[in-house]
């Protein structure tokens, strides 16, 4: 148990650096919270520091998901009294809740879609099967937004889908539950910009 909780720990840690603040703070000397949405997030970043380093920002959430599950799973898992599987969720998720309710910030965080993003990559080179349920949702995201132009939009049926792949390819009951809570967090926490869609106010990239 010692080892599955301090694993939580650091991957939560990991999880709570705050990306793109730092990189507002580093690049334009502002406080990206009170700019844009507010939302401490890749999207945010993309249009308040440009393209470049929009995707820079994208890039290192995504990884702050990707690694701790990769290298805590490796380091940690076999010390672990869980199973391997159940390990790495749990690290995702503490990872994920590190982005969406940063220490750094007063747990005021970004809402969790690229990080998640990442833990599943993380995932998919762990659990078998769950590549293609992987590659179907990110289909989705890209369908809806080359479409559309609405990343909110996008991301928000991308996490919807995401549950209904892992059902239908059969993955196991913990990782489709665990599925279906990620889509709620993300669902939730985009409450703002489905105000905006329905009321056709939202900003098109």
């Amino acid at each position: 148990m010692l080892w599955t909780v301090l694993g939580i720990i650091i991957s939560y840690f990991i999880g709570s650096i705050p990306t793109a603040y730092i990189f507002g703070r580093l690049i334009k000397g502002v406080d990206i919270r009170k700019f844009g949405s507010g939302n401490v997030g890749a999207t945010n970043a993309l249009r308040l520091l440009g393209k470049g380093w929009g995707i820079t920002v994208l890039v290192l959430d995504i990884l702050k998901g990707f690694l701790p599950v990769i290298f805590l799973y490796n380091i940690l898992g076999s010390k672990s009294n869980l199973s391997l599987e159940t390990f790495c969720i749990l690290i995702g998720v503490s990872c994920i809740c590190g982005h969406n309710w940063t220490i750094f910030l007063r747990f005021k965080g970004g809402k969790g879609v690229a990080t998640t993003l990442g833990v599943f990559l993380g995932l998919s080179v762990i659990i078998p099967g769950l590549k293609i349920v992987l590659g179907l949702t990110i289909l989705v995201w890209l369908v809806t937004f080359m479409i559309r132009r609405v990343i909110s939009l996008a991301s928000i049926l991308a996490a919807l889908s995401f549950p209904l792949f892992a059902i239908l390819f059969r993955q196991s009951p913990g990782l489709t539950f665990i599925s279906i809570l990620l889509a709620a967090f993300i669902i939730f926490r985009h409450k703002s910009n489905i105000k905006r869609i329905l009321a056709g106010k939202e900003t098109r990239l």
